[in-house]
């Protein structure tokens, strides 16, 4: 497995990741920028402070000067280097990988480095041709200037009661101080770091991970939930009954806001997203555009468009319209609550009012990197003649009724998929219809058969 993916590196700590492998990395990176200041962050991972010493050893050996912002969740990476205009930077984390995994994500200036940009430094470490210089290091805390920042941004009508789960993340007690100075009535849950990750993965697309931050919503009376991931660069809400809300619902709620404010603006979503948000979109005013799922794509693609906001089923959202423009999962906590704060609804009603379509949750199924692109592509040239296919990721087969989603993770071996529909009936045949051609490429779990 090559350590160096779609966008960004990751691969097992110990094994595919080392610290000589973290040195490399650090002068490649260097070599690659040619110098300058470059911050340096990262999260709770058992690895990830050896790993950050080796990466800063290869930065400096090749003449970086290095920012070391300690452990901090990945946004913090992204603002320091936008807030105070640094050369780039490097966030060792796993993301939202395996406790076992570690990696690099890696931007230049404010550009995270994706597809032939990674392989560039692939091709710099192989050919073992290092810039040469004499950096230096400093610690910087940026922790309250960023709390104080993100405050100046959210206005709240009213001050609520949120649970936040930390999933034993890179949070630290981030998430918890904001919300506090904003004046909400907060409680947490696994909000000590925990490398080991022991009460739960911290991966809020799983809907089994959040039954404790359900638990809490309830027990409390709260009126909203929200978990992180483990660099804290993806957000998952809970709404005042219990109820999971999905990354497209959440990405309506923001898309209103925005197009109060901003009427035409172009808003970038992935090709998981539901069928409610295109609508959503164009009748508040917008300009839907779907694209590809990765966080590197998608920050493009915002540039490129001039979007003031994009978002992803797996909880990234982008803000470029009072923000830097990067994924940020406790800034988008924070907007959420300011439009529950503002509304004077529930976030149940507010979800209620959405157009509902029937859809399943993320699939994932297990395919080996070696063979996950070819299945797509499989799939993809069956059901090209039939019906219409949206491309830009994977396969999104177009049926009457509803559609059907086939892709390869770029960040893990397996298969994506998702199905929509109009009734429970067209959603179930839709899968049934995929399915049947998937299973003769790909072993499918008896629980997705039965479902």
């Amino acid at each position: 497995m090559s350590i160096f993916r779609a966008y960004d590196i990751r691969g097992i700590y110990g094994k595919d990741i080392t610290t000589e492998t973290a040195e490399k990395i650090g002068k490649a990176f260097a070599t690659y920028v040619n110098g300058g200041e470059i911050v340096v962050g990262y999260d709770a991972r058992i690895g990830s402070p050896e790993l950050r010493d080796s990466l800063i050893s290869g930065l400096i050996s090749s003449g970086c000067n290095v920012i070391d912002i300690g452990m901090v969740p990945t946004p913090l990476v992204y603002f320091t280097i936008s807030h105070f205009k640094k050369d780039g930077g490097i966030v060792v984390t796993g993301s939202h990988n395996p406790p076992e995994y570690n990696g690099f994500k890696l931007c230049k200036g404010t550009h995270t480095l994706y597809g032939s940009e990674i392989q560039e430094l692939k091709n710099i470490i192989d050919s073992n041709r290092f810039r040469k210089g004499n950096g230096d290091v400093r610690s910087m805390d940026v922790k309250d200037i960023y709390i104080d920042f993100i405050r100046s941004k959210i206005n709240l009508k009213k001050k609520l009661k949120i649970v936040v789960d930390g999933g034993n993340g890179a949070a630290d007690g981030i998430a918890e101080n904001l919300f506090r100075k904003l004046g909400c009535d907060i409680s947490c849950i696994y909000c000590e770091p925990n490398g080991e990750f022991p009460n739960h993965f911290p991966d809020p697309t799983v809907d089994s991970y959040l039954k404790d931050l359900i638990e809490n919503v309830k027990k409390e009376n709260a009126d909203i939930g929200i978990a992180y991931d483990g660099d804290c660069d993806r957000l998952g809400v809970v709404d005042d009954r219990g109820n999971i809300v999905r990354g497209d619902q959440i990405l309506i709620l923001f898309s209103r806001q925005v197009l109060q404010r901003m009427k035409n603006a172009k808003i970038i979503f992935e090709v998981k997203c539901s069928q409610a948000l295109i609508e959503e979109i164009k009748k508040n005013g917008g300009v839907p555009i779907m694209y590809k799922t990765g966080h590197s794509f998608i920050k493009k693609k915002m540039r490129d468009e001039k979007s003031p906001l994009a978002g992803e089923m797996s909880g990234h959202f982008f803000f470029a319209d009072n923000y830097y423009g990067y994924d940020d999962g406790i800034f988008a906590s924070a907007r959420i609550v300011e439009i529950l704060s503002n509304s004077g609804k529930k976030l149940s009603e507010l979800i209620d009012e959405m157009p509902h379509y029937y859809s399943t949750p993320e699939i994932r199924i297990k395919c080996d990197d070696e063979e996950k692109f070819m299945i797509v592509e499989n799939i993809r040239e069956i059901f090209k003649d039939r019906y219409d296919i949206i491309d830009i990721d994977g396969a999104r087969i177009q049926f009457d009724n509803g559609w059907g989603l086939i892709r390869a993770s770029n960040t893990e071996p397996a298969i994506i998929l998702r199905f929509e529909s109009v009734s429970k009936k067209g959603l179930k045949n839709i899968k049934e219809i995929v399915m049947s051609e998937l299973k003769n490429f790909l072993h499918i779990p008896y629980h997705l058969k039965s479902n």
